[in-house]
């Protein structure tokens, strides 16, 4: 099922009137990133909780510290934004989505400007689009599918979820978990515990990046970011107001 990419180069094509056209669309695994999460949510015009309910199940498993949050297939195993004729949030669909029939294996590790990056294809047994006669390099691809940009926001969540930092003393590690799943994939409850707490007067936060917090969801992402490492990992990526820190 995963095989090199010989010379940089790969022939694929994926059309509606292709006999497996959607057939990819089923009985998934995927895991949606926080960027994932934002762009479907708004275009469904649904708050994280209601999206998260919907459309999602939260896993764990004793390979990952932190949780991930898997798209839920309909009862017939089918990818619930799919029809006949297609995606039906195509231009939002997921980066694991876009990226098909490439599989890229990345790291980012703390404090590195560059993620390390691997790609591979990934051929399944159905899908026909590698007998079509396009022929793409990686970079063509990744600029067509329009994964740039996803491949930035998702670096920024990689070197939280890849950092062998220690999360600090056991009996807090519940309480970060959870700090983690908020922050990461239910932004408006994230945003909430920003502006309906204590936390403006316990950290230093500008007043043009607070307007930003208020109405900017990807803002508020990156800034879910740098409060993870911070309270996660107590990297100084956020002020505590000096008034606020104990004499």
């Amino acid at each position: 099922m995963f095989k090199p990419i010989t010379g940089n180069k790969f022939r694929f094509r994926c059309h509606k009137d292709i006999q497996c056209f959607t057939e990819c669309c089923s009985d998934l695994n995927l895991v949606l990133t926080p960027y994932d999460i934002i762009r479907i949510k708004n275009r469904l015009g649904l708050p994280s909780d209601d999206f998260l309910t919907k459309y999602t199940d939260t896993k764990f498993d004793n390979k990952a510290r932190f949780p991930r949050v898997i798209l839920k297939m309909n009862k017939d195993k089918k990818c619930p934004f799919v029809s006949s004729d297609g995606c039906t949030i195509y231009q939002d669909r997921p980066g694991a989505c876009r990226i098909y029939p490439i599989g890229r294996a990345a790291m980012k590790p703390d404090g590195k400007t560059d993620t390390s990056e691997h790609f591979f294809i990934v051929q399944e047994k159905h899908c026909l689009g590698f007998q079509e006669d396009k022929e793409w390099t990686i970079e063509e691809w990744m600029k067509n599918e329009g994964l740039d940009k996803y491949n930035t926001m998702n670096d920024k969540w990689l070197e939280i979820i890849t950092s062998p930092k220690n999360l600090g003393q056991e009996k807090e590690t519940a309480q970060k978990i959870q700090m983690f799943f908020m922050a990461s994939y239910n932004l408006d409850k994230f945003r909430k515990f920003i502006f309906e707490s204590n936390f403006l007067k316990l950290f230093e936060i500008e007043s043009a990046l607070k307007e930003k917090l208020f109405s900017d969801d990807v803002e508020l992402m990156k800034f879910a970011f740098d409060w993870l490492k911070f309270s996660l990992f107590g990297d100084k990526t956020i002020r505590i107001r000096p008034e606020a820190i104990p004499s």
